[in-house]
């Protein structure tokens, strides 16, 4: 009887360090190498825009395809925004038909480096055709558009915020052919935190981010900063 119980604890103390070390081993999150695929716009989409694409690996498998650079939020986690082929069959096509699968700009990924998880990121009122987000930190700043496809805003989400930080109405959506055609690409600032929205054929609108508030800048300042450049 002693002897089984010294072996049965020399077998736990040999596997219970080995099984812990492996439940602690990190991932090894890569990216692989980059593809040009194209983008189908327009009414009818017979335009073709050329994007790039690659895929997101953990572990050596992938996980997700990926579009852009990725954006370290922390030294943890990071955001990439996603890519992925959508299925163009319709019940009457022909077996031979040439674009079955067509690739479509997604919305944005979080990973963790620790863990491996890849989780969809939820920014309100973000278009995968029309908003170009654009990070600082831990803020995500795009123009959105509205359900009806009528109205553009400017937003800014914070990561860990159900409600976007910004929801400020810019005008009525242009609905062009081209992605990201609704507004210039937003411009953050620092020291104070700000953010500038230019919509397509309408005014510069300036944003000054607080820790849990934000501030409208009015016309008159904005003025003031341009005339102070």
């Amino acid at each position: 009887m002693t002897r089984n119980l010294t072996a049965f604890l020399f077998f736990i103390s040999c596997v219970l360090p080995v099984a812990a070390l492996a439940a602690s081993k990190p991932h090894v999150i890569t990216f692989g190498k980059s593809t040009t695929v194209p983008l189908f716009v327009g009414t009818e989409e017979k335009q073709k825009v050329e994007i790039q694409i690659r895929p997101l690996l953990v572990d050596t498998r992938v996980k997700e395809f990926t579009m852009g650079e990725p954006h370290d939020v922390t030294d943890r986690l990071f955001v990439i925004r996603k890519a992925y082929r959508l299925n163009d069959w319709l019940p009457e096509d022909q077996a031979n038909k040439t674009h079955r699968w067509k690739w479509q700009r997604g919305g944005w990924l979080i990973v963790d480096r620790t863990t491996g998880k890849i989780s969809p990121l939820a920014l309100p009122l973000f278009d995968p055709f029309y908003s170009e987000a654009v990070w600082f930190r831990d803020f995500a700043g795009y123009c959105g558009i509205s359900d009806n496809g009528e109205r553009v805003f400017a937003v800014v989400s914070q990561l860990g915020r159900k409600k976007p930080v910004v929801k400020q109405e810019l005008g009525k959506a242009k609905n062009g052919e081209m992605p990201d055609s609704e507004c210039a690409t937003p411009e953050w600032q620092r020291e104070p935190t700000r953010i500038v929205f230019q919509p397509s054929g309408g005014q510069k609108t300036v944003f000054t981010i607080h820790a849990h508030a934000t501030e409208m800048a009015t016309k008159d300042d904005t003025d003031a900063e341009e005339d102070a450049k």
